[in-house]
């Protein structure tokens, strides 16, 4: 499966969190797209309109695990996608921000 360490990501990376929703309001890398794993399917649109065209999506969530899964179905249905590799745990440990909604300081659950 096509991985990336944390410390490879450009600021304008297009990130796309599989958490679910009270793991995002905790805290969440900003500008990163938020579709829980649990709704992904139904919501997969939303990825694809979003999502730059030609474009790599970064594949996150808490450790990697679920990440894995939906990059797997986005290479199959076409997408170039990658697996960030230990997640918003690593995430975090890097120093990379962490936010709430509101902008403040958020942590990782």
């Amino acid at each position: 499966m096509p991985t990336v360490a944390v410390g490879d990501l450009k600021d304008d990376d297009f990130l796309l969190d599989v958490r679910e929703d009270d793991e995002w309001q905790a805290g969440h890398a900003a500008g990163a797209l938020h579709i829980p794993i649990s709704e992904f399917v139904g919501r997969y649109r939303e990825l694809t309109e979003a999502a730059p065209q030609d474009g790599r999506v970064h594949v996150i969530c808490r450790s990697g695990g679920r990440s894995a899964q939906v990059t797997m179905y986005l290479v199959q249905q076409g997408i170039d996608a990658v697996n960030v590799d230990g997640g918003m745990q690593i995430w975090a440990a890097a120093g990379r921000p962490v936010v709430t909604d509101q902008g403040t300081p958020g942590s990782v659950l």
